[in-house]
């Protein structure tokens, strides 16, 4: 008979030092973009975590990889709002040059916080997808968005460029790299 809980939980196998950081980039004054290149190949998967927030407030941040600005990006989006409001959003292959992956805060001091895993970015015999989930409190009027995207290319990611929809990135903006490695 399964024991359940903490005693359980030791069975398993534990990855130690799954998580590694590979680069991290905090904006110093306002900027268009952050770019992480020469991603090493030497994980499994990538995590990015940010806490942003953009000049132009509660917009779409977005992701290039390879310096691919071709059609070959597509995301889906739904966010709530805790008081009933619900929304989504699609959009589809070749009709933009990004993923969009984050959001800013809401322009007045007010940051975001992400965590978006970007799977299997160097296997090089599938297209590569993302997973990403987003939260922000505007003095008790919060927002969640859940994310997934698609870069329908099957090159290994090498670079990645992060740029909001529109406006730039606000000052202390934070974006940090990891490599996740083992399953």
């Amino acid at each position: 008979m399964p024991i359940l809980g903490i005693i359980a939980s030791q069975n398993y196998p534990r990855i130690t030092n799954s998580y590694e950081s590979i680069m991290t980039a905090t904006v110093s004054t306002a900027v268009g973009y952050v770019e992480f290149t020469s991603i090493p190949s030497t994980f499994t998967h990538l995590q990015i975590r940010a806490i942003a927030d953009t000049t132009a407030g509660d917009v779409s941040i977005k992701a290039q990889f390879n310096g691919d600005t071709g059609g070959n990006y597509s995301w889906h989006t739904m966010y709530g709002d805790g008081g009933g409001s619900a929304y989504s959003d699609y959009n589809g292959v070749s009709s933009t040059s990004y993923t969009s992956f984050a959001r800013g805060g809401n322009g007045s001091g007010v940051f975001s916080a992400s965590v978006i895993d970007i799977l299997d970015y160097k296997n090089t015999s599938k297209y590569k997808t993302l997973k990403s989930f987003t939260g922000k409190d505007s003095n008790g009027g919060g927002i969640m968005w859940l994310s997934s995207g698609s870069w329908r290319n099957t090159n290994a990611i090498t670079s990645i460029t992060i740029t909001p929809e529109s406006g730039n990135l606000k000052t202390y903006t934070q974006f940090a790299l990891y490599g996740i490695k083992g399953a």
